[in-house]
């Protein structure tokens, strides 16, 4: 009896994408870090090409978020203190790929710092550090759109991921990627229909897709993570499938969302039968993550040292 050929095959290539830029690109950063490319689902290398496997950017914030539990804080250790000296553990230590760089204290509902207190801190990792460099901003739009420009302008040149296109800021952001020659992640509220939407903004507007990494709005592990798993899912689907607005790369921004739910940041004398959480956490934040690559994420961001060490082996297993 004849076997029965199960395997896909898909009639487009996901983007490529390259954050960083050398001395010889005009930049200063050691290495530059590729991703996408992919004509098949994640790791199914029987059925295409996946020349780059996901990558892991180590999560830094530039003032420490509150609510952030003991068990994160001391693993991450003093270093806490300076988003400089933090980068360089990551990289040092941790070899992580990229760093992102979190711009937390210009909330205007936080510490409100100016923009320029954010880019003197955007070269300060810049100098502390030689692997390429993710740019969040705060959230808050109308305080990003003063920030971001000016962080963007002290990173000119060095070929950054700057976080995020909206469909209300796509413009600025767009203006301040092409000027400054940065990528651009493009972020849909957990909704498929509006990350497509975002990115025919980017490129009517007049910005290049291969320069733009897709984002959804990323739920921890029990928070709504089936759902925003099957849009990853369907996003790449549909870009193998030939979708030209949605053949891109994808970042799911983990680090930052799980420590925000009970279960990484609650005790046993709160979810009593859970376990410890000095384990349970950073297992919570790299189950999370195992999931959205397998789901698609090319960029996986991360904060617990003990997480990062657990997906990197993951990634290794399944890149065999």
């Amino acid at each position: 009896m004849d076997l029965v050929d199960v395997k896909e095959k898909w009639s487009n290539t996901i983007n490529t994408v390259t954050i960083g830029a050398t001395a010889s690109e005009g930049g200063t950063r050691g290495k530059t870090v590729t991703v996408g490319g992919e004509t098949t689902l994640p790791f199914l290398k029987f059925e295409g090409d996946i020349p780059h496997a996901p990558v892991i950017a180590g999560l830094v914030v530039d003032v420490v978020p509150e609510g952030w539990p003991e068990v994160l804080t001391s693993a991450i250790g003093d270093v806490i203190k300076s988003p400089a000296a933090w980068a360089k553990t990551l990289v040092d230590e941790l070899n992580v790929d990229l760093i992102c760089l979190k711009l937390l204290g210009p909330d205007p509902a936080g510490s409100n710092r100016s923009a320029g207190d954010a880019a003197k801190t955007v070269k300060e990792v810049l100098e502390a550090v030689d692997v390429p460099l993710i740019i969040w901003g705060c959230g808050d739009e109308e305080k990003d759109n003063e920030v971001l420009p000016e962080c963007s302008q002290a990173a000119k040149g060095e070929n950054c991921l700057l976080g995020s296109a909206t469909e209300s800021n796509y413009r600025t952001m767009g203006a301040i990627g092409k000027a400054d020659k940065h990528k651009l992640i493009a972020e849909a509220p957990v909704d498929i229909n509006i990350a497509k939407q975002v990115n025919i903004l980017l490129h009517d507007s007049g910005f290049d897709l291969k320069d733009v990494v897709m984002c959804q709005v990323t739920a921890a592990l029990g928070y709504g993570f089936d759902y925003v798993y099957t849009i990853f899912e369907r996003v790449r689907i549909a870009g193998l499938k030939g979708d030209k607005h949605m053949a891109l790369p994808q970042i799911a921004n983990v680090g930052w969302e799980v420590w925000k739910v009970k279960e990484a940041i609650a005790d046993e004398d709160v979810l009593p039968g859970w376990g410890k959480l000095r384990d349970r956490g950073p297992r919570w934040e790299a189950t999370t993550a195992t999931g959205y690559i397998q789901a698609g994420a090319d960029i996986i961001t991360l904060a617990h040292p003990d997480a990062i060490k657990i997906v990197r082996d993951t990634i290794a297993e399944l890149t065999v």
